[in-house]
């Protein structure tokens, strides 16, 4: 697999760089948006990593260029900006997926990886998540249960999100920590906790035919409720 690397820091390159060769992919970089976006126009790739802030052109003006060429080859933008607001113009862009810094490099290596393996690239980026009769839609910032409002606080919002992107599947509470509250490290609190049982409260009342099962000692899976024909 090919990968172009757009990243103006030289140490988070060099990191980057090495990391994801470990992983097998053959990795072309650029340092600013000029230089990113002639490779990306000239050369063919499974997928670009693309940091927001550049120099030159910034990382937006660099996929919008590269859309209006016709290019559909999938694009992760890192950034730190994390307000909703910096996510929605991500995606409107034409990203295929945002992830805010700092970030574990598992995720993104993980969400890289989900890319690569989605079978059209030319399709829009997705900006809804559904799971039996809960939605989420990530770009309006709205979650409702079979068309009623789910009013969620932030945190919630966030946490329902990660859960529903990774439905089914086993989360770490150290995955959460990096992913939801921004923790490289474990608070010693029981932030999570409060916050699952609020969410499960919330999704309960209204009639929500998903479960969040706790897996005791480890962290938590987001699945359709049992006993449910949905």
């Amino acid at each position: 697999m090919k990968l172009l690397l757009v990243e103006d820091d030289k140490q988070n390159r060099d990191f980057l760089y090495k990391a994801f060769k470990e992983l097998g992919y053959t990795v072309d970089t650029a340092i600013d948006g000029q230089q990113a976006l002639l490779i990306a126009t000239c050369e063919e790739h499974d997928v670009i990593v693309l940091d927001r802030m550049l120099p030159k052109l910034d990382g937006l003006q660099v996929l919008a260029a590269l859309r209006a060429t016709g290019k559909t080859t999938p694009v992760l933008i890192l950034s730190a900006l994390d307000k909703v607001d910096d996510r929605v113009a991500g995606l409107k862009a034409g990203g295929d997926d945002y992830l805010i810094k700092p970030f574990a490099f598992s995720e993104l290596a993980i969400r890289v990886e989900n890319i690569i393996k989605r079978p059209f690239h030319n399709q829009p980026a997705q900006t809804a998540l559904n799971l039996a009769n809960v939605n989420l839609d990530f770009r309006l910032y709205k979650a409702d249960v079979a068309g009623k409002a789910l009013n969620l606080q932030p945190k919630e919002f966030k946490l329902l999100h990660f859960l529903l992107e990774h439905k089914n599947k086993l989360v770490t509470r150290t995955l959460l920590f990096e992913s939801v509250w921004d923790y490289n490290f474990d608070p010693g609190t029981n932030v999570i906790d409060v916050h699952i049982a609020r969410l499960r409260k919330k999704l309960s009342q209204l009639g929500a035919k998903i479960q969040i099962e706790t897996i005791r000692g480890v962290g938590y899976r987001l699945q359709v409720a049992k006993n449910n024909d949905c």
